[in-house]
């Protein structure tokens, strides 16, 4: 049996600032608040289907959960608690790293909230600033250890090309997360949406957006520093629907972007045994279920190499680690 998570969008409900690239509408495909009877009709259709309890969770993302009115929050959860029982282990929420403190915590406990995550962003004071964030460095720090301390699982998000960023900050983010120890993270590449001041800048030339392939060649450094730390990343790339695809202008956004990612990492893995052999054919070894992306999407990766004088057989081996292929010769 798989997982499932419940995702309940409370789209921009609480948020105390509107960050340059932010539209909720776009994202969450919706400009209302959310209802009991919403949460009550996700519950029940994603319970109906064969899932592990242990694994699964009704997740609030959208808004800033912990900014919402307390009214709000306590009908939500207590909604969502009904199924805890039973049919889920623990309930997820996404807020904003200046709006938590001891008591939301004390609150959040009661009513069965298991994982938080921060939508930090950006480590890099500078890049908060330029992009009207409203919260600093120190306030992830604060808030990821508070969240600790108070036994929630906690997940950091992170977006990758904003307005006055660089590689080099990015990785940064990512060198300060690891240093606060989060079990998860996501990874968002910065995508331009339409009515956006990030638009605006955008069109006047004050902004480029990286393009596809620089956001698949950091990002696939960001998701192997990560895992080399034991994190887990459980997002790279914004979500397909909502009005995404209406509203996106530039930037990245592709519906198999972490699969992109995934197969540049082992591209860049299988170039380093291979760059000092000679010329031929090799079979290369990588753990089960990682063919297709060590291969690449329409088998890149073997053309690649093949047009730099490498045939290689892909082949799957219990003993190959993930991301860490084995190459030998036939």
């Amino acid at each position: 049996m798989k997982h499932i998570n419940v995702s309940l969008f409370v789209p921009h409900m609480g948020c105390p600032h509107s960050c340059i690239f932010c539209d909720q509408r776009a994202i969450s495909g919706s400009g209302a608040g959310i209802t009991r009877e919403e949460i009550i009709s996700a519950c029940e259709t994603a319970k109906k289907t064969p899932h592990e309890k242990e694994n699964s969770e009704i997740a609030f993302f959208g808004g800033s959960f912990t900014a919402i009115s307390r009214n709000i929050q306590k009908m939500c959860l207590e909604t969502a608690a009904k199924y805890l029982k039973d049919d889920f282990s623990g309930i997820r929420v996404s807020t904003r790293p200046d709006c938590i403190d001891e008591e939301e915590l004390d609150f959040l406990k009661s009513y069965g909230v298991t994982s938080i995550e921060l939508g930090a962003q950006s480590m890099a004071n500078d890049v908060l600033l330029k992009n009207e964030r409203g919260h600093t460095p120190e306030d992830t720090v604060r808030a990821s250890a508070l969240i600790k301390d108070f036994g929630f699982s906690l997940g950091l998000q992170m977006m990758t090309g904003l307005y006055g960023s660089s590689d080099e900050k990015d990785v940064f983010t990512a060198e300060e997360f690891i240093k606060l120890k989060p079990d998860t993270v996501r990874i968002y590449p910065t995508a331009v949406l339409s009515g956006t001041k990030l638009c605006s800048l955008y069109r006047s030339g004050d902004y480029s957006p990286p393009e596809l392939q620089n956001s698949v060649s950091l990002c696939a450094k960001l998701i192997k520093l990560f895992y080399d730390n034991n994190i887990n990343v459980i997002r790279v790339g914004l979500h397909s629907g909502g009005n995404v695809e209406e509203s996106f202008v530039a930037g990245v956004y592709h519906p198999a972007f972490r699969e992109l990612c995934e197969s540049e990492i082992y591209k860049t893995a299988v170039f380093e045994e291979l760059k000092n052999k000679p010329q031929g054919n090799y079979t290369v070894f990588v753990s089960p279920g990682e063919v297709s992306k060590a291969a690449g999407q329409k088998k890149n990766n073997k053309i690649f190499f093949n047009n730099i004088g490498y045939t290689i057989k892909i082949r799957e081996s219990e003993k190959a680690e993930k991301y860490r292929p084995q190459v030998t010769t036939e």
